[in-house]
């Protein structure tokens, strides 16, 4: 079942201040597959997957040690265009965050700070983009209407088609349905199983079903250790470490 490898980890240590908060991550991260990062509340998943698009580097005092490589490629060695970085490795939030302008502008955002001007191509990317987010059909007779009238479902699918209009490869996503009510977190999910497809995903989730229905592999994190990592059904059904069976059976967490 094993893809090519997008990303690979490499003894990767992180530190907020004297905090260390990552220990000694190995990890390979396959290409158009879906990644579920699981564990309870501050073990270290989001300060992992801010790592991988250097999100991290936006907070004062924060060191990581190790590497993370993409196609390759080192993100944290030599002089590395975060903005193409990040460009290529999108990122979508827990709490949506939709601009406060018009639906289009929002999706237009990414492709016009990149050089996009042609209302032509802009146009395009738009219709694409809210076509991949499974969003097009309810708001393309209102692309001119505040973004932030749509409900909360549809503003975090705006997100992700705001996050896909610059043409990632990577697709991170922090709890993308977490605050959403259950037939919202159904569009998501079933959203996340068609960009698989085109696109590698990594997701931090809370729930562990949603792991279960959502991901092809499954890393389990505990006090800024990964425990185990391996494909979903196998982390589920039958667990390598009894940590891992004792936090997936609600036994701590």
């Amino acid at each position: 079942m094993i893809n090519n490898t997008k990303i690979v980890i490499d003894n990767l240590d992180f530190f907020y201040g004297q905090t260390q908060a990552l220990f000694d991550i190995n990890m390979k991260i396959p290409e158009r597959m879906v990644t579920a990062l699981i564990g309870p509340s501050g073990c270290g998943k989001s300060t992992f997957l801010r790592a991988l698009n250097r999100m991290n580097d936006t907070i004062d005092g924060t060191r990581m040690e190790g590497d993370i490589l993409i196609d390759g490629n080192s993100i944290y060695r030599g002089h590395i265009d975060v903005v193409k970085l990040r460009k290529k490795v999108g990122m979508v939030f827990q709490k949506s965050n939709p601009f406060p302008k018009s639906i289009f502008d929002n999706v237009a955002y990414g492709p016009r700070l990149h050089g996009t001007k042609a209302k032509s191509q802009l146009t395009e990317i738009v219709e694409k983009s809210l076509l991949r987010a499974g969003l097009w059909s309810e708001v393309k007779d209102r692309l001119d209407k505040n973004a932030m009238d749509l409900s909360g479902g549809q503003q975090q699918r705006l997100c992700i088609a705001r996050a896909l209009a610059v043409g990632p490869e990577i697709l991170l996503m922090d709890e993308p349905a977490s605050a959403l009510d259950p037939k919202s977190t159904t569009r998501i999910e079933d959203l996340i199983a068609e960009l698989r497809k085109n696109y590698t995903i990594v997701i931090v989730t809370h729930n562990m079903q949603q792991a279960a229905r959502v991901s092809d592999f499954t890393a389990f994190f505990y006090e800024g250790r990964l425990v185990e990592f391996g494909e979903t059904k196998m982390i589920f059904t039958k667990p390598q470490k009894k940590q891992t069976e004792d936090y997936i059976t609600g036994r701590f967490g």
